[in-house]
């Protein structure tokens, strides 16, 4: 369920970076070297777990495929694996609302290229305007327009579209729809500028609560969707007739017949309604809608099917039931473009007992239903479910009928059958996609399978992220889901977090002595706020709440799980022995602070609030205030106290128009040192040590010698190493991050919508600056070339290089020839060139240092036609290296 999702980022990210968050372009030179480290990035398996408002299949080539989610970024279908590959990895961190995205566009013309209208939100809560993002090699690398207005991904009404839309006679044209009262926009020139169409006579008017003061629910929903009349154009002309729907109840649909130049409102369209969809069925001239009274994702209670015969102009209901019998609103629409006459549409907004799926094969005249009645509350259904490869989507729940689980879903704004396959269906939920391969059985009275089809794609927000020494490697605390714990990172978790499901996990900590002993905090719209659990969170039980709490906050446990700290929402700081059945306020300590524990002592625990520094030494009964000054004047900060090191504590947080850091205490928080080679830093966790290492790993999410990165130091802060690059940066990271204490040189990284990041090192553990310039690498090389991705037209690869001789290398060039044609495009982590058929590939500055037996590693894309014979020698130099 994503009703909590809006909250996500902003808590954080209004709390300081916001106000003052540096642009892009005004970066600060380096103070320091930077070494890099090669790491190789995964996901902590979730597979899904947010909501995926879109979802396009290209219309001319078989099984390209792309998802779109509202805040973690979008998506490309792999149909060898039936997996789904990140595309928005590369949105960094001052363009974090850069992963929400309100409408993608594959290009049915040239299908290398795709499109995707990006920006999470319309109101002060995301500083920058939107952009259209494009790329001609099926997302594997982009350029981006910038708009001169905000989009909002993660905004109300972001499941009708879709915005974007490509002519699909002149592919050069394409359109997108505004919100906030912007109008309708178009591109003459394939996404590379945009101008108001400004002749559009409409710019909408619905908001779904014009009296939100934040901005938010009160927003302009403005154009929702654009839609095609292909057949009113040829190969190379601009086609004439164009659907385009609007935010406005009493004119939701305009149509121009030629080519854009002139609109007007469509007679004789229904009112009442908003529009969430309008899909065009070419072949037998009806344009179909989907109407809801509310612009949704998660309201609706009312709305209608209509069909339009774009030759005649007449309109007429085909709505499944009668509307006093409908308690939802319609937005998922679809066609089998196989066989003319097959549509069907969702009841998204059917939250109890289920989603509804409606099909028809006789262009809306009759249809049958997913599932229906027998005998109240018995039903029965046309489908078979199955979700063992996503357990948890069963919730452990247990209803009463007539409610199943798993549900058939909710929030079912996306839905598609596969244009080449009438078998093939997908549809998004707020958790999940679904999908089957045997949808005609519908037709037949046989059962049609629904399973998730959503491996790959990763999309919960993560709030906060722990690594116990003993028991499973991670737990997760989430938004939405509540979190898991991890005892397979390849691997999807049985199930949630339960007694009880938070629908927001908050805050989780485990006993560091004990770590059987785990606590966690989170939201829940009625129950207890607080759940522990005494085998390192298998199984948990709910504890109670002390007068007033309405939310998680954040929770501290003692180092041997004797007492706990408790900060929530709408109650002050409170403390308990044993498992929270008896609270206490806390003295000393304001309302709202940020608790954690010392790692060490089980009666010293520290707190944070509007840059003071709390300590209390009696379990957290009451709290001193330190005399530290200099610290964060705003509420931006982490801080965790080193395990195994009593009263060492790190603190990183603050905003860029005031105190903005990493600092370290060695006395308990009596004092603070701040770190001069950190600009600034927004986590800091903890890792096994490095080999020969006394001081454990610290890992953090920062700015450090001018670039934003994820950041590993093995020598307690005196220099850092970048473990990210580029490719590999996932908008906003300043949620949690913490290492492995078991496993030197693993992080895991929290992201707002790209699930739990985790990184392995390659090149055993390089910390120092990076060397300076000395003579070329000599000695043995080892080779892997490794294609990741092919398309019609192109592919992407990596290639791995590795030093098996027994001397460091102070810099590289690595050769190799294609044989086939091949023309290199783009690279990164390397300076690549190509004459002819030679391609040479040098380091960069930050990786030109390679220790004997560690690796280096970069990508690139290539055009390619018909075969892409993979090198099979490659030089270092002239030093023939081994191939993988």
């Amino acid at each position: 369920m994503r009703r909590t999702r809006i909250l996500t980022a902003v808590l954080a990210l209004a709390a300081g970076l916001l106000s003052g968050a540096p642009g892009a372009l005004a970066a600060d030179p380096p103070s320091v070297k930077i070494a890099a480290d090669t790491y190789s990035w995964k996901n902590a398996r979730i597979d899904g777990g947010g909501f995926v408002p879109g979802i396009v299949f290209n219309r001319s080539e078989k099984n390209l495929a792309y998802a779109r989610t509202d805040i973690g970024g979008a998506y490309r279908w792999q149909e060898a694996s039936k997996t789904w590959t990140p595309l928005l990895d590369s949105v960094g961190w001052d363009d974090w609302g850069h992963t929400g995205v309100v409408s993608i566009a594959s290009d049915s013309v040239d299908p290398d290229k795709v499109y995707a209208a990006v920006g999470t939100y319309t109101n002060s809560w995301d500083p920058k305007n939107g952009a259209v993002m494009r790329s001609s090699n099926r997302g594997a690398s982009w350029q981006k327009a910038h708009l001169p207005f905000k989009l909002g991904g993660n905004m109300p009404g972001r499941g009708m579209g879709e915005r974007l839309a490509v002519d699909p006679n002149r592919n050069s044209v394409l359109y997108l729809g505004a919100p906030s009262g912007k109008g309708l926009w178009r591109s003459t020139d394939s996404g590379v500028t945009w101008s108001q169409v400004a002749n559009f006579p409409n710019v909408g008017n619905y908001a779904q609560d014009p009296s939100d003061t934040s901005g938010y629910a009160s927003d302009n929903q403005g154009i929702v969707w654009v839609t095609f009349d292909e057949s009113t154009g040829t190969s190379g002309s601009a086609t004439k007739t164009i659907y385009v729907g609007v935010a406005d109840k009493d004119n939701a649909v305009y149509r121009s017949t030629d080519a854009g130049a002139t609109w007007q409102r469509l007679a004789g369209q229904p009112t009442g309604h908003l529009a969430h969809k309008g899909v065009l069925d070419a072949k037998n001239g009806y344009l179909y809608l989907a109407y809801s009274d509310k612009g949704g994702p998660y309201d609706g209670g009312k709305g209608r099917l209509w069909r339009y015969a774009t030759g005649t102009g007449t309109w007429k209901d085909i709505s499944p039931v009668a509307e006093a019998d409908t308690f939802y609103g319609f937005s998922g629409l679809t066609v089998d473009r196989q066989k003319p006459g097959t549509v069907m549409a969702t009841a998204y907004s059917a939250w109890w007992p289920d989603t509804q799926i409606f099909r028809s094969t006789d262009s809306g005249a009759t249809w049958t239903k997913a599932w229906d009645y027998t005998s109240y509350p018995n039903r029965e259904n046309r489908y078979t479910m199955d979700v063992s490869s996503s357990p948890w989507l069963t919730w452990g729940a247990n209803p009463q009928p007539p409610e199943q689980t798993p549900k058939l879903g909710w929030m079912t704004e996306a839905l598609e059958i596969d244009p080449f396959n009438s078998n093939r269906m997908m549809y998004g939920t707020g958790a999940t996609i679904y999908g089957t391969e045997n949808l005609t059985n519908w037709d037949s009275g046989g059962k049609f399978a629904v399973k998730p089809m959503v491996q790959g794609l990763e999309e919960t927000a993560v709030n906060d992220l722990a690594s116990p020494p003993s028991g499973a490697p991670l737990l997760s605390a989430l938004g939405d889901v509540g979190g898991f714990r991890h005892t397979d990172l390849a691997k999807v978790p049985s199930m949630m977090f339960t007694q009880p499901n938070f629908t927001t996990t908050t805050s989780l900590d485990f006993a560091e002595s004990n770590p059987g002993t785990v606590v966690r905090v989170g939201n829940l719209d009625s129950g207890p706020h607080i759940s522990f659990s005494t085998d390192n969170g298998a199984n948990w039980f709910a504890g109670t709440d002390p007068s007033g709490v309405s939310g998680g906050g954040t929770v501290a446990a003692a180092a041997d799980g004797s007492r706990f700290v408790w900060s929530p929402q709408g109650a002050g700081v409170h403390y308990a022995t044993g498992f929270g059945t008896s609270w206490q306020a806390s003295g000393g300590i304001p309302s709202g602070a940020i608790v954690e524990s010392d790692r060490v002592d089980p009666k010293t625990f520290y707190g944070f609030k509007s840059g003071k520094f709390y300590v209390s030494t009696d379990g957290g009964a009451t709290f001193k205030e330190s005399p530290a000054t200099g610290l964060p004047g705003g509420d931006s900060v982490r801080f965790k106290a080193l395990p195994g090191g009593k009263g060492d504590v790190w603190l990183a947080g603050g905003a860029s128009d005031g105190a903005y850091g990493l600092w370290h205490s060695t006395d308990g928080g009596t004092s603070f040192t701040k770190l001069s080679n950190v600009e600034q830093a927004d986590t800091i966790g903890f890792g096994k040590a490095a080999p020969g290492a006394s001081y454990q790993t610290l890992y953090t999410s920062a700015k450090i010698g001018g670039v934003r990165g994820i950041f590993r130091s093995t020598d307690k802060g005196a220099s850092w190493t970048r473990i990210n690059d580029d490719a590999h940066q996932w908008g906003w990271t300043g949620g949690a991050i913490t290492g492995d204490p078991r496993v030197y040189g693993r992080v895991y990284v929290s992201t707002n919508g790209r699930g739990v990041i985790y990184g392995d090192s390659s090149d055993g553990g390089t910390t120092g600056p990076g060397p300076g310039p000395g003579p070329g690498p000599t000695g043995a090389c080892k080779v892997t070339y490794k294609v990741t991705s092919q398309w019609s037209g192109g592919f992407q690869a990596d290639v791995q290089l590795t030093n098996t001789g027994a001397g460091a290398w102070n810099g590289w060039s690595l050769g190799w020839s294609f044989a086939d044609g091949q023309k290199l495009t783009q690279a990164w982590n390397a300076e690549a060139k190509q004459s002819g058929t030679a391609v040479t590939a040098k380091n960069v500055g930050w990786n030109a240092g390679v220790a004997a037996g560690s690796s280096v590693s970069f990508g690139f894309t290539a055009d390619s036609s018909g075969t892409n014979t993979k090198p099979t020698e490659f030089k270092l130099g002239d030093q023939s290296c081994t191939v993988a």
